[in-house]
């Protein structure tokens, strides 16, 4: 079982990661989701996803999330192949979570060197700060 803290990481490098790592047939856990990076301009990337929210029909969708853990869980979802078997059991073994939960306190948490937010020459918006503009109640 792999263990990723995903503060200052960029949400899409991250995520591909992840994906590959499910497919092998790793068990992931994600730490602190509501910490990751989106690069762009903030106001670009709040309206986007507040067009994915709210695109369709309130009772048949498509269904958008709004919280940070579900937004991440999303964005590896469509990195692995959804409509095989092999990449609905490979998503069954991803775990997001909001924060660091006690019983991870103790472990020794990953970072994805190549998705680090450090070396981000433009603006970004973290996924706490996206699901809060698209209309997610803060709970974290």
């Amino acid at each position: 079982m792999k263990i990723y803290d995903a503060s200052n990481q960029i949400l899409g490098r991250m995520s591909t990661i992840i994906a590959k790592e499910l497919l092998k047939g790793e068990k992931v856990v994600v730490v602190n989701c509501e910490k990751s990076v989106i690069s762009g301009s903030p106001k670009y990337k709040s309206a986007f996803y507040l067009n994915r929210v709210h695109r369709g029909d309130v009772k048949h969708g498509p269904f958008f999330p709004k919280t940070p853990d579900d937004i991440f869980r999303r964005t590896v979802r469509g990195m692995v192949p959804w409509h095989q078997v092999k990449g609905r059991n490979a998503f069954k073994n991803l775990r997001v979570f909001i924060g660091l939960p006690e019983q991870f306190k103790n472990k020794t948490l990953e970072k994805v060197e190549k998705a680090d937010a450090d070396k981000l020459k433009s603006r970004y918006i973290t996924l706490g700060n996206l699901s809060i503009s698209i209309g997610a109640k803060k709970r974290w």
